[in-house]
This record gives C-alpha cells, sequence and structure tokens, in this order.
C-alpha cells in the first residue's frame, strides 16, 4: 500500500513542473459556516488542475526504454493535460485519448501542450479501453489517470503542502473520482497527524466510492451523470479503494444543483473560476454534508479550474435559480394593446428586472382572444420571487414559475 515515504520521494520531482499553491482564508465562507474555511487553491495550479503533479511523477519515474516508445492515457480532461505537458517536458511522446464530449477547452489545452488526441468514447472508462487497446499496438507505457502508485504519490504532495502551511488544520475535504488524489492526500495527511480528520466528496450521479463503503467491496457503476466532468468515474480503482477503507473518515456525496450554487458562491464572492470538482469539498461544507465544529479548521480542495464556458454558463445559471436571482415566469393575456404593459408595470413596481419576454398566441392551451407569454427575470432572492409572484397573483393573473 502507498505510504508516506512514497509521497516523500515524488516531492522533489513534482516540482520540476508544478508550483506549490497557496491556502486562503476565506472570510465569506467562514462566515457562512461557522468553521475556519481555508482554501487550497490548486485552481491556480500549471495546466489548471492537480493532475499535473501525478502524471510527472509517472513519467520521470520510466525507464529508458519506456520513454522512447512513449506514453498513452484516458482522460476527461485534466489528467490529459498533465501528461501532455509533464511528457513534453521530458521529451516523451504522449498520445492521449478523451471521451468524444470533452469539453472543447480541455481537448485545445491538451493539444497545445504537445500530446496528439484522439477522441473516442461517451465517458472516461470508453475512452480508457480505447487507450489499452493503443497501448497493446503500439507498445506505448499506459499512463492511469489514478490507480498507479506514482500517480497517487503525486497527487499526495498537496497533502504535504496542506500539512507544511496550516499545521493546526483539523479536517480536509477532497474531492473523489478514481480515488488518485484522496489517497495520495489522505496518506499524506495521516501520516503527519493521524488526527486531521479526511472527508472525500463524490457527485450523487457518479458515488461510486460511497456506493462501494456501503457494500463493503469495490462497485462500478453502468454510468455516471454529473456537471462535474472531473470526477465522473465509475469506480474506484483497485490501489486507491484500498487506501481510501484505511485512511478516509468519511465519504459523502453532493447533487449537482448544490456544486452549481457553490462554483456560483466561488465565483461571486470569491472571486476565483473552478470548475465543477473543484466546487465539490466547499458544497459539502456549505449544504453540511458532514458535521463539524464551530471554528473548526478545514481545508476543502480545489483541485481544478478547467470549465468549459458553455458549461460555465450552464452552471452559473442554475446557481442563479437555485439561489432566487433568476426566474422564468409564465402567464396568460388578453390578446389586446396595453395587456403586457400593465403586466410589465406590476414587474417594474417590484424591481425585478427583465433579460426577455416570448409571445406564444398559437399555443393549443389557450383561448383564441389570448396570448401566452413567457418572462425571464433578474430577481434579488427567494424571498422577492415569492413577493412577485404575490403582486403579479393578486393582479387576478395565473402565473406558473418555469425554472
Amino acid at each position: 500500500m502507498l505510504e508516506l515515504d512514497d509521497v516523500l520521494e515524488a516531492m522533489p520531482r513534482v516540482r520540476e513542473t508544478s508550483r506549490h499553491t497557496p491556502i486562503e482564508y476565506s472570510h465569506t465562507f467562514s462566515d457562512m459556516t461557522g468553521a475556519a474555511v481555508h482554501l487550497k487553491m490548486e485552481n491556480f495550479q500549471r495546466t489548471g488542475s492537480f493532475k499535473i503533479r501525478g502524471a510527472t511523477n509517472r513519467i520521470m519515474t520510466l525507464s529508458d526504454d519506456e520513454k522512447s516508445a512513449g506514453v498513452v492515457t484516458a482522460s476527461a480532461g485534466n489528467h490529459a493535460q498533465g501528461v501532455a505537458l509533464a511528457a513534453t517536458r521530458s521529451g516523451v511522446d504522449a498520445k492521449i485519448v478523451m471521451p468524444e464530449y470533452a469539453p472543447i477547452s480541455k481537448i485545445k489545452a491538451t493539444q497545445s501542450y504537445g500530446a496528439e488526441v484522439v477522441l473516442y468514447g461517451t465517458d472516461y472508462d470508453e475512452a480508457a479501453e480505447k487507450a489499452h487497446e493503443l497501448e497493446e499496438e503500439e507498445g506505448r507505457t499506459y499512463v492511469h489517470a489514478f490507480d498507479d502508485p506514482y500517480v497517487m504519490a503525486g497527487q499526495g504532495t498537496i497533502g504535504l503542502e496542506i500539512m507544511e502551511d496550516l499545521p493546526e488544520v483539523e479536517t480536509v475535504v477532497i474531492p473523489i473520482g478514481g480515488g488518485g488524489l484522496i489517497s495520495g492526500m489522505a496518506t499524506a495527511i495521516k501520516a503527519k497527524n493521524p488526527e486531521t480528520r479526511v472527508v472525500g466528496v463524490q457527485a450523487e450521479g457518479a458515488s461510486s466510492v460511497a456506493q462501494s463503503l456501503q457494500k463493503g467491496e469495490r462497485y462500478e457503476l453502468d454510468k455516471v451523470d454529473t456537471i462535474a466532468d472531473g470526477i465522473a468515474v465509475r469506480g474506484p480503482g483497485t490501489q486507491t479503494f484500498e487506501v481510501i477503507k484505511e485512511r478516509v473518515d468519511e465519504v459523502v456525496t453532493v447533487s449537482d444543483p448544490e456544486i452549481a450554487m457553490a462554483l456560483t458562491y466561488v465565483l461571486e464572492r470569491g472571486k476565483t473560476l473552478v470548475e465543477g470538482a473543484g466546487a465539490a469539498p466547499l458544497a459539502a461544507i456549505l449544504f453540511n454534508k458532514f458535521d463539524y465544529d464551530e471554528g473548526e479548521v478545514i481545508v476543502p480542495a480545489m483541485c481544478g479550474g478547467n470549465i468549459d464556458l458553455n458549461m460555465l454558463t450552464t452552471v452559473v445559471m442554475r446557481g442563479l435559480v437555485a439561489t432566487g436571482r433568476y426566474v422564468k415566469i409564465k402567464t396568460v393575456l388578453r390578446d389586446r394593446p396595453g395587456s403586457l404593459e400593465e403586466l410589465l408595470h406590476i414587474i417594474a413596481e417590484k424591481k425585478a428586472n427583465i433579460y426577455a419576454i416570448q409571445h406564444d398566441r398559437t399555443s393549443r392551451q389557450i383561448g383564441m382572444a389570448d396570448t401566452e407569454v413567457e418572462v425571464d427575470l433578474e430577481t434579488r432572492g427567494h424571498d422577492h420571487v415569492e413577493e412577485l409572484l404575490e403582486a403579479i397573483r393578486e393582479a387576478g393573473y395565473e402565473v406558473e414559475m418555469l425554472v
């Protein structure tokens, strides 16, 4: 099993390519939760993710023959960029298999670091099957995204940094996909201080580790479904699961709307960008997915900041909806001059801002003399939404909230 010495040996190799990322105290999230929340800003890492650490450690331990033959791997995006950069810096040819629906920003970034990208499959697991085929056909070394002791040790260097920079930390919260990050970090953290609690976080739609722990054995999902593509993995690794069972204190899950809200809070209040996987640990704290004491020193590992702009738009909109900052309503008006103005007057009085208006006279669910209207609105929270809906209903309208 992975041990502290493995992580310590990885540190000088990892420093060849990675940054020692900062830990920043957050007044905002500390006030919101009652804990002392310090953010481990791994989203500031080179390539935008922690994955460069494990990839570097693995590639730098290849034999000369293995380096000459090149490497191959599968990734949803972050591991791809890490392997691409680490391989290029070591003069090793890299071929990366990514799911066909991987964010275009991650595909282009991987190519920019010097790797050849092959698009295959709908998720990480299907891409991995293709990568193993290339491993056999071309004699390349497969660099596993998580189930590799060198990769795990490289990721564990984050744990060493946390314990060095904030030795008083009481709880570290870490996202889990296949388990490479948390197994490496937990190994380092528990070796440095066995009393420091390690909490793992998974998306509800990719909760293989949480279910594996409940079943008492390694379990793989048939499919995954989450906005957090960085942790969208069907099952934990064989090696990572053994470490998780022994060294992780608790594993919890968060929903996609909770991840979206946490991401939105980080963007708006923290003035920084994280991806879904990076927001998951903070979501677990904000939505009380595990117990913690008033003033407890907690470090969520903000593991990456590589989010596709289209996904970012969707996530931010979901966050606004969930916090009552955006709402879409539908009502029926008489199809005559001035009827829309009357509705808009009510909206203006309640100080809601209009994004968009749609008229539909063709709906079969309304009368021939009526028109159906949908209005997208910027609001100031759930109380403001309720106040607005009440005013519209009091004016005689039947109104439906669509989002």
